[in-house]
């Protein structure tokens, strides 16, 4: 909990209950990372006003970006002790296979596991770019990329029929 306490002024302090819940239950949750699968975790599956937690992620008033602003901040602070050795950052796009009439910003991307050099494959879905900090964790032995900031990126087609320009990766 300590290490949530500097997120709190991001949020309204009805936002901020929710979303303390959801963070723990994403952590505890096994499987998928749902709002439902954190809800359950945490012993609100049969919460009736369990459509309020969903308002967290599509319409309570917060900043994703001063978020995870924060996020890396506080990842330097606790993981990174050497201070002379560059910053190394990645940056990754993933398909989430979404389908429905609701699902408007849903485009058709070259599926980067199924494809190879000889065989294209395209999939249907949103496309999700995700910025990560690369660093060594010294008590695995490896380097971790660490995600801090995602967004979605829809398709050229959605921006044309949105009547938007459209902003290339």
């Amino acid at each position: 909990m300590t290490l949530l306490i500097p997120f709190q002024p991001l949020f309204r302090q009805p936002t901020w209950l929710k979303a303390q819940i959801l963070f723990i239950g994403a952590i505890l949750a096994t499987g998928k990372r749902t709002v439902t699968a954190a809800l359950r975790v945490m012993g609100l599956g049969d919460d009736p006003h369990f459509a309020n937690y969903h308002q967290v992620l599509n319409r309570a008033v917060w900043s994703p970006r001063r978020l995870s602003e924060m996020l890396l901040a506080l990842l330097m602070k606790v993981l990174d002790s050497d201070e002379t050795k560059p910053l190394v950052f990645g940056i990754d796009e993933t398909i989430e296979r979404r389908w429905g009439p609701k699902i408007k910003k849903r485009g058709i991307y070259r599926d980067g596991v199924r494809s190879s050099k000889s065989h294209f494959v395209k999939t249907s879905g949103l496309r999700w770019v995700s910025l990560m900090w690369l660093t060594e964790i010294r008590w695995a032995e490896r380097i971790w990329a660490l995600p801090f900031f995602t967004v979605l990126a829809p398709s050229e087609r959605y921006h044309e029929q949105a009547g938007r320009q459209h902003k290339k990766i």
